[in-house]
């Protein structure tokens, strides 16, 4: 198993912009220093609690404060990019990363989004724009030597050379295209059966492991329709951790900390607002209202010592069928920095040792 980091990034309304900004970049060089595989950074337009517009700028400066860590979009939101703009500032980014750069892609779940972007997400059109989108990148990165496309929604061209030397050139360092993971959160999620169908990394967002254990099927759905065998290794599974000394320090910094605040003035009621409060539920019978910070805690939150920890992420990983990464979800523990510290480093030094065995069994079709 390996260890990475899955940040929205989320950040309290009072907080400055570039102070959050700077927490960000303080967290990635932690993540780099103790040997954590990778990152993802969140994009949103419109939400006070997940401030961030734009990824990539995080990125470029994370990419030179770091020597080893893989970072990346978690994802862009393809429907608020022109497609052929992001392919070549993209191809850019990756040849400043020297070849560390993830390509994260998300279709936008926002409503807020997608009413700033006159966008029809409640319709499907962010999900039909976002494959588009990415079908058109992915052509500007392949050897095809020029084209016209004429979409749904983009027109974009590949033109020959004119005058001898102008022509699109901009290709990423990492050849076909740096890896490409997506994000998914219900049952017969779209975007996790684009990964299977394409073979891209697929990410399962911090939801109750019972529920999250159905998103390998819209995985291999997805495998089945592009001829492919989908590898559990590739499987990404968010979780909210803590880890601390004991299980009653690690209880009081998480549910009594900036972790526990987020969730209760923010993503639980936003949750509640989609009527998506079932997702975190270990069994239908219980009731919205009980579905609170201290419910989520108990049963969907990797917090304690690390031999609890260790043991509660050996359980998580036989209920969903196994995966490759852990990312940790990400929260601005800027008042208690060595607390957030403390925990990444007991993460990865304490925990991982103890579940390194947890290595999935590839399927039969892959083991042939």
């Amino acid at each position: 198993m390996q260890l990475g980091y899955f940040a929205m990034p989320s950040h309290p309304p009072e907080k400055g912009l570039k102070a959050g900004h700077d927490w960000d970049l303080q967290t990635l060089r932690w993540l780099d220093e103790l040997g954590y595989e990778e990152a993802w950074i969140g994009e949103h337009h419109t939400s006070i609690w997940e401030p961030h517009p734009a990824p990539d700028l995080l990125i470029a400066q994370a990419l030179l404060q770091t020597k080893r860590i893989r970072i990346g979009p978690g994802g862009f939101l393809l429907p608020y990019h022109h497609p052929a703009e992001l392919a070549n500032r993209l191809a850019m980014l990756d040849h400043l990363s020297e070849g560390r750069l993830n390509f994260g892609v998300a279709a936008s779940g926002l409503p807020s989004d997608w009413a700033m972007f006159h966008v029809d997400g409640m319709g499907g059109v962010n999900r039909e724009m976002t494959r588009e989108a990415l079908e058109i990148i992915l052509r500007l990165w392949s050897d095809e030597p020029h084209f016209d496309y004429d979409g749904q929604f983009w027109k974009v061209a590949k033109p020959q050379t004119m005058f001898g030397f102008l022509h699109p050139h901009l290709r990423p360092l990492q050849l076909p295209h740096p890896p490409i993971g997506v994000a998914g959160l219900s049952k017969n999620s779209d975007t996790l059966k684009l990964a299977g169908e394409h073979g891209y990394l697929p990410m399962s967002l911090n939801l109750n492991p019972a529920y999250v254990a159905s998103h390998w099927d819209a995985v291999e759905a997805g495998a089945k329709k592009g001829g492919r065998v989908a590898n559990r290794n590739d499987w990404r599974m968010v979780r909210e951790v803590f880890v601390a000394e004991t299980d009653e320090e690690a209880w009081r910094l998480s549910v009594g900390g900036m972790m526990g605040r987020m969730m209760r003035e923010y993503f639980l009621p936003l949750l509640e607002q989609f009527g998506f409060k079932e997702y975190l539920k270990h069994s239908p019978d219980v009731a919205d209202s009980d579905v609170t910070v201290e419910y989520c805690a108990k049963h969907n939150w990797l917090i304690g010592s690390p031999k609890t920890v260790a043991e509660r992420l050996e359980q998580v990983y036989a209920e969903v069928g196994g995966f490759g990464s852990l990312l940790v979800f990400g929260f601005d523990y800027s008042e208690n920095p060595q607390a957030w510290h403390n925990s990444l480093r007991l993460l990865s030094e304490e925990v991982l040792p103890r579940v390194r065995h947890l290595v999935p069994k590839p399927t039969a079709a892959a083991a042939e």
